[in-house]
C-alpha cells in the first residue's frame, strides 16, 4: 500500500483544488436559487422555446421551476462535465507520469511487480473519485438545507451515484490509454471526457445519433431521465462499465508488458 499511500500525497493538492472549484461553484448556484425562485416560471418558458439548444441539454423534459429541475440544469452541467474532467486527467496521467517524469526506470527496480504497481496506482484514482464525490454530494445536502429547500433524497441521490459510475468509467477508459502513451496523457484524458460529453450532446439534439447513448457514459447521467423515472437506465449502466473494465484490463495487460523508456 506504500505506492498507493504516495499517489495520494502527491495528488492531494490536485483533488483539493478540484474539489474547491466544483464545490464552490455548486454552492453558488445553490444560493443563487432563492433570489431566482420567483423568475423560473419565465426562464423556463424561455429556455423551452430554443430549439436545439433546449433538447441538447435535456430542458425540455425538465421543469425549471422546482427545486430539483433548477438543480440538474445549473448544476448538473458543472457536477457531471467537472467530475468527469477530473476523472479523466487523474487516470491518465497515472501511468504513464513514471516515464515522462524519468521516475520509471527507479520505481521498477524494486522488488515489486508491475501488476502490482498499477493495481495501487488504480486503487488511488478510484479513491479520489470517491473522495470527490461523497465530499460534493454533502455539499450538496447542506447547501440545500442552508437555503431551506426540501430535498428529493431519490432523486438527488441517483443524480449523484450515476455522476460516479460516470467517472469510474471515464477513469478507467482513461487508465487504459496511460499505459500506452509516454508523454501528453493529460490532455488525452480531457479529450475523452469532453468527448464523451459532446457526444451525448449530438444524441440529444439528432433522432438519427441516438446510438451514441450507447457510447456515451452522460446517456445515463441524463438528470432529466432520472426526474421523470426515479431510477438509473441499469442497462446502459451496465454496458458503461464494461466499458470501464475493459479499459482497466487492458492498461494491466499492455502496462505489464511494455517497454519502458
Amino acid at each position: 500500500m506504500t505506492l498507493l499511500k504516495h499517489e495520494l500525497r502527491q495528488s492531494r493538492t490536485t483533488l483539493f483544488i478540484w474539489l474547491s472549484a466544483i464545490g464552490g461553484l455548486l454552492m453558488v448556484c445553490m444560493f443563487l436559487y432563492p433570489e431566482m425562485r420567483g423568475e423560473m416560471d419565465q426562464m423556463g418558458e424561455m429556455f423551452s422555446s430554443m430549439g436545439a439548444f433546449t433538447a441538447a441539454f435535456g430542458m425540455d423534459r425538465l421543469n425549471f421551476g422546482t427545486f430539483f429541475g433548477f438543480y440538474v440544469i445549473e448544476c448538473g452541467n458543472i457536477l457531471g462535465l467537472g467530475g468527469a474532467l477530473f476523472a479523466g486527467m487523474t487516470a491518465a496521467s497515472v501511468l504513464s507520469k513514471e516515464e515522462q517524469e524519468g521516475t520509471g526506470e527507479f520505481l521498477l527496480t524494486h522488488p515489486v511487480s508491475r501488476t502490482r504497481v498499477a493495481a495501487e496506482k488504480l486503487g488511488s484514482v478510484l479513491l479520489q473519485v470517491l473522495i470527490l464525490n461523497i465530499a460534493i454530494y454533502l455539499l450538496a445536502i447542506g447547501s440545500a438545507q442552508v437555503i431551506g429547500e426540501e430535498i428529493p433524497w431519490k432523486e438527488l441521490t441517483l443524480l449523484h451515484l450515476s455522476y460516479f459510475f460516470l467517472q469510474i468509467e471515464l477513469a478507467g477508459l482513461s487508465f487504459g490509454l496511460s499505459s500506452i502513451m509516454r508523454r501528453g496523457s493529460l490532455g488525452a484524458g480531457l479529450g475523452v471526457a469532453a468527448g464523451a460529453y459532446f457526444l451525448s450532446l449530438i444524441a440529444n439534439i439528432s433522432e438519427g445519433a441516438k446510438w451514441l447513448r450507447y457510447v456515451t457514459p452522460f446517456a445515463y447521467a441524463s438528470g432529466a431521465d432520472i426526474m421523470m423515472e426515479s431510477a438509473l437506465e441499469l442497462p446502459l449502466v451496465a454496458l458503461g462499465m464494461t466499458y470501464g473494465l475493459a479499459g482497466i484490463a487492458f492498461g494491466f495487460f499492455w502496462y505489464s508488458r511494455k517497454d519502458m523508456k
